[in-house]
C-alpha cells in the first residue's frame, strides 16, 4: 500500500491553517480503518519533525498512514517551546474530526493517538478511548487534581 501524501502547491497550502491540514490528514489515515471493516488492534502515532515541518501518522509497526509538511512548523526547532505549542493544535485537529472521523474508525478499544517527536520518543497523549466510553482530549487525565485536593482539604480543615 501506497504513502498518502498531500501534494498541494505551496501557495494554496499557505491559505490552509495548520488544524485544518491535520484534519484533512486524519481523514486520510480514517480511510485505512473504514468503518465496517475488521477492527485493527493499534494506536496511532503522530511524530512531528520540527526542522522539516513534516507530520508523519505511523501504527504500531512503525508503517506509514500519512504524511503532511506544515509550512508554518518548518524550523520549529529554534522554537524551545514547539512541541507544548504544537500540542494544542493537535488536540483541537482531533477533537473537530472525532465524531465523524475518529470515532468511525475500526480501531479495537483501548487505542491512542500519541505524538512523538522526531527521535520517536513518546512525548504525549493527543488522545484516548480506553475499553468503554471514556475518551480524554487533554494530555493529563489528572490535571488540576492538586489544586483540587489542596481546596477539598482547606474547607475540609476549616469545618
Amino acid at each position: 500500500s501506497s504513502i498518502a501524501t498531500d501534494a498541494i502547491s505551496n501557495t494554496h497550502i499557505s491559505m490552509i491553517t495548520p488544524e485544518k491540514q491535520i484534519q484533512r490528514a486524519l481523514r486520510h489515515v480514517a480511510e485505512r480503518f473504514p468503518q465496517g471493516s475488521e477492527p485493527v488492534l493499534t494506536d496511532i502515532v503522530v511524530r512531528v519533525f520540527p526542522h522539516s515541518g513534516e507530520v508523519k501518522f505511523y501504527d504500531d509497526d512503525e508503517r506509514e498512514l500519512m504524511r503532511i509538511v506544515i509550512p508554518e512548523w518548518i524550523h520549529g526547532s529554534r522554537d524551545v517551546d514547539f512541541y507544548q505549542k504544537v500540542t494544542p493544535i493537535l488536540r483541537n485537529a482531533i477533537g473537530e474530526v472525532r465524531t465523524e472521523v475518529i470515532d468511525t474508525m475500526s480501531l479495537l478499544r483501548p487505542y491512542t493517538f500519541v505524538m512523538q517527536d522526531e527521535d520517536a520518543e513518546t512525548l504525549t497523549d493527543l488522545y484516548i478511548v480506553d475499553d468503554n466510553e471514556t475518551v480524554i482530549i487533554s494530555g493529563n487525565l489528572l490535571e488540576g487534581v492538586d489544586e483540587d485536593l489542596d481546596c477539598f482539604f482547606k474547607d475540609l480543615m476549616a469545618d
